[in-house]
């Protein structure tokens, strides 16, 4: 019985894939022309793959077919089916077969009937899930319904309820876990700790080993103290790039009075070497002005004194030091010039210009 059954199934099967094919290669001359080109290798290809699925589908359809005959009494699925088939089949060659792809190197024909072909096996695809659904639709109506009861004794539970739960213990277990502590009739028992206790401690322990691997036993990365001796090595860097470029901002508004030995020494050297001729090596004035007692003829401020070399006095022969030295210079030569105030040289020059005194 069963033996008739599948011979009946697959003479079906192939009546109908013969059908869809010999109408898919009528207008086919030559149909093994141009096949050794590699897009028909690849149409080929994909034809025989879609008909092992329509095979496999086929076979399904056709079994389904068999076991829900019974419960259909009135209604012919099979017919209905192959004819929805057969008729999608024939508005598929209706449809494609107007259709003309040219490949270089491929004979029309051949690219035509292929891609006929894989169309016609698509559309049987679809009738066939569509077949199938039907199948599943009818079974599920001729099914009993159960309503189902739910499951009593086990209330649901959200995720963090699970995280946060422990096992609760029977009688037996619970004379096992009794510690033997009672304050107050309240027994101390050995409960498991919670699930997110537990996994804080397995990832603790996983962080340790990972934090002495990395900074103790590879030393891939720095300890605090290496941190903190690379931080501060980077500011001492950071600072001296920046008074390396506030030396150069510097100013009759910002400028300020060095007093660092260095600054004076430098000052001292950049005025004896440019200064001397007009003020005298101590400032004691020759052409130019006495530089040590407490008259100045354009101001005795530090930032008069050091607009006075930026700039110069034309009118007074004095030339403009700007282009000559850098405002780092500048202000180093004024601090000279108010470090040498008092000294009293040999031979100074009479007093010019108005007293200053450092309140004003």
């Amino acid at each position: 019985m069963t033996m008739r059954r599948t011979t009946k199934r697959s003479l079906t099967l192939l009546l109908l894939l013969s059908s869809l094919t010999a109408s898919a290669q009528g207008p086919a001359t030559s149909p093994f022309a141009g096949l050794d080109h590699p897009v028909a290798l690849l149409l080929l290809c994909v034809a025989i793959g879609l008909m092992i699925a329509i095979l496999i589908l086929g076979y399904t359809v056709l079994g389904a077919m068999d076991i829900y005959r019974e419960r259909i009494k009135k209604e012919k699925i099979l017919p209905v089916v192959l004819l929805l088939l057969v008729s999608s089949a024939a508005q598929a060659q209706d449809t494609t077969s107007s259709a003309s792809s040219i490949v270089q190197g491929m004979s029309d024909t051949v690219f035509t009937l292929l891609t006929l072909v894989i169309g016609v096996e698509l559309l049987v695809i679809m009738m066939l899930i569509s077949a199938l659904r039907i199948l599943a639709g009818i079974q599920r109506k001729s099914a009993p319904r159960t309503k189902k009861a739910p499951a009593p004794g086990k209330p649901r539970i959200n995720w963090l309820e699970k995280l946060n739960r422990t096992r609760s213990l029977d009688a037996a277990t619970e004379a096992e876990a009794d510690m033997g502590h009672d304050y107050d009739g309240i027994r101390e028992l050995n409960n498991p700790t919670p699930p997110w206790w537990r996994y804080s401690f397995y990832f603790s322990i996983l962080f340790g080993v990972v934090y002495l691997w990395r900074y103790h036993v590879s030393q891939a990365a720095p300890l605090q103290l290496e941190e903190l001796q690379i931080a501060e090595a980077k500011a001492a860097e950071a600072k001296e790039a920046y008074l390396k470029n506030a030396a150069n901002n510097i100013d009759e508004n910002n400028v300020t009075l060095l007093k660092d030995p260095s600054d004076i020494e430098a000052g001292k050297k950049l005025f004896i070497t440019n200064c001397a001729a007009c003020h005298g090596p101590e400032g004691q004035g020759v052409v130019g002005p006495n530089l040590t007692d407490s008259y100045w003829m354009h101001g005795g401020k530090v930032s008069e004194i050091f607009a006075t070399i930026k700039y110069g006095v034309p009118e007074k022969g004095m030339k403009s030091w700007k282009e000559d030295f850098s405002p780092k210079q500048l202000a180093q030569l004024t601090g000279y010039i108010k470090s040498i105030h008092g000294t009293n040289p040999a031979n100074p020059k009479e007093q010019q210009g108005t007293l200053y005194t450092e309140a004003q």
